[in-house]
């Protein structure tokens, strides 16, 4: 495995704080990245965290200017992220769908490579730079352009359930399902459009609890405890 996308939920990286990031936990997946960057993998990375504001609309805020909130709040998070990164000795770039300024790089496909070439973490910030879209939508078209190897999502929830385990006890929970499965059962894995776009790209997408010890380093290293959705 050469290449793999990271895709952080808000969730997961708030640990125990239940909201906001807790700088311990985002240092130990710093640690774990740092671990497999050292091993010559490259890891691309999307947080999510604009979920407060996406879709949401007022009488005073509309859908297209809520989404464009949400997407503003990915960079801020990709920065923090990417600085705690940066503390543990790795080098990083963000790279965004629109102009930022001197905070980030214009995304395109040859600046990435460039920047994987080079042994850097590249952090994909701002989604899909379009309203409606979600950063699911915005993990796999950057894995396809990229042409990683597999979609990594870490998660507050260990894998892929019928139902939503938190609230049912009794769901089940699959060690391997297609993407057609995903679509047909609407197992929210990731949203539609971007479960159509791992369909129609052939991306996997490999499901895991970002909480268990060494989760990520396990998961690219054989030792997975969670659900792999194939395509």
């Amino acid at each position: 495995m050469k290449r793999v996308m990271l895709k952080l939920s808000g969730e997961a990286l708030a640990g125990p704080n239940k909201t906001g990031f807790h700088e311990e936990t985002v240092q130990k997946v710093a640690l774990q990245v740092k671990e497999l960057v050292d091993d010559g993998i490259q890891v691309g990375i999307v947080i999510g965290g604009g979920n407060f504001w996406r879709g949401r609309s007022s009488k005073n805020i509309d859908r297209t200017k809520a989404d464009q909130i949400g997407m503003l709040a990915t960079i801020m998070n990709c920065i923090y992220v990417s600085e705690i990164f940066r503390s543990v000795g790795m080098m990083t770039n963000i790279l965004t769908p629109f102009e930022c300024g001197s905070f980030t790089k214009l995304f395109s496909k040859d600046r990435a490579n460039k920047y994987f070439e080079k042994g850097m973490v590249v952090f994909f910030a701002g989604g899909t730079g379009h309203p409606y879209f979600s950063t699911d939508t915005g993990v796999v078209l950057r894995a396809v352009e990229v042409e990683a190897d597999v979609i990594l999502l870490a998660k507050a929830v260990d894998g892929v359930y019928d139902d939503d385990p938190r609230n049912n006890p009794q769901a089940k929970k699959y060690t391997e399902v297609t993407i057609d499965e995903v679509i047909e059962k609407n197992l929210q894995v990731v949203d539609m459009t971007a479960s159509i776009l791992a369909r129609d790209n052939h991306m996997p997408m490999w499901v895991f609890g970002l909480n268990e010890e060494n989760s990520i380093v396990n998961t690219v290293k054989g030792t997975f405890h969670g659900t792999k959705v194939l395509v």
